[in-house]
């Protein structure tokens, strides 16, 4: 805990933490915020932790008293009024049994914005209490660790997830499955190092040296072997959590606005037939077995003296270059596409009759021809780049740089040619090391602010 509330560092689980964010700087104030989504509702609850719980629900309930973990039903009232506010149930967790370690309550109360407005209104008033900031009360737990870095990463990434393989991966970090997986190899370089520790200091001991130094190896063999398994399923995890995404490519007129709008079921984009209406990129968002699948539909691509279309050219360029998957669309027998990535030629407009070139899937936006048997070939593609034989572990470029980071200390700890003792153990040193930032142990100054706000407020 830091005395002075305007420094600018400060200290805690064994590393130190720059303010990235407001609530990164000291405060011990009470914090409130409503924890479920805006608007109409039949419940809504608002939150509050911090030290002075216990004198906010005196204020707004003189009568009642509140066990630890129990649900008690209470007229609420606003302190400074005496105005009823509403009847709630309320519920107070006693510290350090709660998610943020602190003392907390939280008031199921009527959903209803006038309701929640005079409730948060009542809570300002109160000394002391002041409105969270988005990811604060994450923050005060990761403080008082309840949880790890990785654990409130998994938790942005749930409140984030819009299908069911997003939330399952999801779900999965912010049980620690990462961070299990990290501590265990982190565990056993620990042992490896405390052998080559014990050799360097009984040196003098005959034939000793290679014994610890080759037990030190194939501790450090196993610990490479589970780092190399975990980044295997990075990329496909990394996909998961940004989205699969699919460009929709071809000449102007071919269909392209038609089959987005018959793929996403409504109409996103404009369909007309004068060529080059499209112009910049427009996107839809579907999901697929789960998978999360992002749809571009891109402008013509032709040789233009339109500067606008052009622009628009240029830039379905790009994203195809980066797109997961391009459907290249045809309304003829020409050739298919041979772009960077994989890719799958439709023939548009099967309802007219005009013939698909060999491995093209034919569709009618139209009757609706061929227009399943496409989302389930995207599908299938999805599935194949954004799964793997075990559930991922790694879903971001921070834990997949850590990861990888280790791999290449261990590497070089393995390396025949590398004899000295003191620097195998200092590759192990820097291996462990690696591994301790996906817990936030070390060096997660210039992500904490990034990581934290991405909550909501009441998270």
């Amino acid at each position: 805990m830091i005395e002075d509330a305007a420094a600018p560092l400060r200290r805690g689980r064994g590393f130190t933490v720059m303010a990235g964010a407001p609530f990164l700087q000291a405060s011990r104030d009470t914090i409130f915020a409503p924890a479920s989504g805006a608007g109409r509702a039949a419940i809504a609850v608002v939150r509050l932790s911090g030290p002075r719980v216990a004198a906010a629900l005196a204020a707004l309930a003189p009568d009642k008293a509140f066990a630890d973990r129990v649900a008690t039903l209470a007229a609420l009232r606003d302190p400074a009024t005496g105005a009823a506010l509403d009847r709630a149930l309320v519920v107070r967790f006693i510290a350090p049994k709660s998610f943020t370690g602190e003392e907390m309550a939280e008031l199921q109360v009527t959903g209803g914005r006038a309701t929640i407005a005079g409730i948060v209104v009542a809570l300002a008033r109160l000394p002391g209490l002041r409105p969270a900031e988005p990811g604060e009360f994450a923050w005060r737990a990761f403080e008082n660790g309840k949880l790890d870095l990785s654990e409130v990463e998994g938790l942005a990434d749930l409140v984030d997830a819009e299908t069911e393989a997003q939330r399952l991966q999801a779900l999965r970090i912010a049980g620690g499955a990462l961070s299990r997986d990290a501590e265990a190899i982190r565990a056993s370089l620990a042992e490896a190092m405390a052998l080559i520790e014990a050799q360097i200091d009984f040196s003098d001991v005959e034939d000793s040296d290679a014994l610890s130094l080759d037990q030190a190896r194939a501790i450090a063999a196993r610990a490479a072997a589970q780092a190399r398994a975990a980044l295997a399923g990075a990329a496909a995890g990394e996909r998961l959590r940004e989205g699969f995404t699919v460009v929709i490519a071809g000449p102007p007129n071919v269909g392209k606005s038609t089959l987005m709008n018959a793929l996403a079921r409504r109409d996103v984009s404009i369909v007309s037939a004068i060529p080059g209406t499209t112009r910049d990129l427009i996107e839809a968002s579907l999901d697929l077995r789960g998978f999360p699948v992002t749809l571009v539909d891109t402008a013509g691509l032709r040789e233009s003296d339109d500067p606008i279309e052009r622009e628009g050219v240029e830039r379905a360029l790009r994203r195809a270059e980066r797109a997961d998957l391009t459907l290249w669309l045809s309304d003829s027998i020409a050739p298919g596409f041979a772009g960077p990535g994989p890719a799958i030629v439709v023939a548009t407009k099967a309802d007219l009759g005009g013939g698909a070139p060999a491995g093209a899937m034919a569709v009618s936006a139209l009757t609706g021809e061929g227009i399943e048997q496409l989302l389930d070939a995207i599908a299938d593609v999805a599935a194949q780049q954004m799964s793997g034989p075990a559930p991922a572990l790694i879903a971001q470029e921070r834990h997949r740089v850590a990861y990888a980071d280790a791999l290449a200390a261990l590497e070089r700890a393995l390396d025949p040619a590398q004899g000295e003792l003191e620097l195998v153990a200092e590759d192990l040193r820097l291996a462990a090391r690696a591994l301790e930032r996906i817990a936030g142990r070390i060096d997660v100054e210039d992500v904490l602010g990034e990581i934290f706000t991405r909550l909501c407020v009441g998270k």
